[in-house]
């Protein structure tokens, strides 16, 4: 694909501050062991996209450790490749951007020097796995100037406040869009992502600078659904919207449901780092219902419908239920866990008891003994 891949991946993180206090969006752990920025890493390279750049702004030094050279999505290359964007604008050292046109303008350098005709850009708040080659297609088969991956979804009063949705006609082409305020209910939702030609973006991003604009969607596309050919491609397959600690406990409790895998993990592959580690053990008092359980994990006690990320410890007599622990937690002897979402290196010393509800998980940040 002549296309050139561009990431958002600190945009959002408002919506969750707990898990995005210390790390980008992008690199919010999903599913075990995944980040959220892998799946739009793999949509890009499985469509074969081998120039990406991943905007960054704050909080990112464990992106780029996850992320590295690109080897894992075979961006690892000379020519193109993986390019981490630091958050400092093009005309003012210490400038900082504020929203997505902003952005764009402080990467405007490497956005020149790139030979790709197309870019595809993208946030990283949705886990799906779409074939951005099925969206070039149509991109050029229906002679589009912007081209903007949506999903049909019941949204929440709340959800209508913040997201995007389009008003499409029979032939697709996107009428009007609502940047947040509309009504709740059955939507046809944008997922941030585009396809647009890099001249045609780069005229826009010019244009908006000047005056002074911030928001994509709001500031530059809304008013121009009659003078551009916006079309809409319907994304069909299972997506995940991340905004909300509430939302990223259900989306991941989804992946206990093997038609979410089917979807999610299906004909397209997706890639994360690669970590050796050895199998996980399970002793013979244990016991494991309805979970995913990453390599390295030592299981003791009992674990039922929950996700276990790499290096999980769970202490004998021990009892995890609806439960997201993150790498190398550790649940000691006898305590009990209902509910609840534990970041990396978390300790939760013996006989403790934490519940939650699946409406209201509790959250225990890095590094924390309880």
């Amino acid at each position: 694909m002549n296309a050139l891949g561009l990431i958002f991946s600190n945009l959002h993180e408002d919506a969750v501050p707990e898990i995005t206090n210390k790390r980008t969006m992008g690199s919010v752990p999903f599913g075990g062991r995944y980040r959220i920025i892998d799946f739009v890493l793999s949509n890009m390279t499985n469509a074969g996209i081998n120039t990406v750049g991943i905007i960054t702004k704050s909080n990112y030094q464990s992106l780029m450790d996850h992320v590295g050279s690109g080897k894992e999505w075979d961006l690892a290359r000379k020519n193109g490749g993986l390019h981490i964007l630091p958050p400092f604008g093009a005309t003012e050292s210490n400038f900082v951007y504020k929203g997505k046109v902003q952005a764009l303008r402080s990467v405007s350098g490497f956005i020149n020097n790139t030979r790709e005709r197309y870019v595809v850009l993208s946030d990283c708040d949705i886990v799906a796995n779409v074939d951005l080659s099925d969206v070039f297609r149509q991109h050029i088969e229906t002679g589009a100037d912007v081209t903007m991956v949506y999903m049909k979804k019941q949204i929440t009063p709340r959800e209508a406040q913040t997201s995007t949705v389009f008003q499409v006609d029979f032939s697709g082409r996107i009428l009007r869009m609502i940047c947040g305020g509309h009504d709740s209910g059955m939507q046809k939702v944008s997922m941030n992502l585009w396809v647009i030609e890099k001249t045609l973006l780069q005229g826009l991003i010019e244009e908006a600078t000047t005056q002074g604009a911030h928001h994509m969607e709001k500031d530059i596309f809304a008013h121009r659904c009659k003078s551009l050919n916006i079309r809409g491609y319907l994304f069909e397959g299972y997506s995940a919207k991340i905004d909300s600690l509430q939302n990223y406990f259900a989306r991941n409790m989804d992946l206990l449901d093997s038609r979410v895998r089917r979807s999610l993990f299906g004909e397209n592959r997706i890639f994360t780092k690669i970590k050796d580690a050895v199998p996980s053990h399970y002793t013979q008092d244990s016991l494991v219902e309805n979970s995913l359980i990453a390599d390295g994990c030592m299981i003791e006690g009992q674990v039922k419908n929950s996700v276990l990320f790499r290096g999980v410890k769970v202490e004998k007599g021990a009892k995890v239920e609806n439960c997201i622990l993150m790498q190398d937690s550790t649940v000691c002897e006898h305590a009990e866990l209902h509910a609840v979402i534990l970041d990396k290196n978390v300790t939760i010393k013996d006989g403790r008891v934490l519940s939650g509800h699946e409406t209201y998980p509790v959250y225990i940040s890095k590094g924390s003994i309880v």
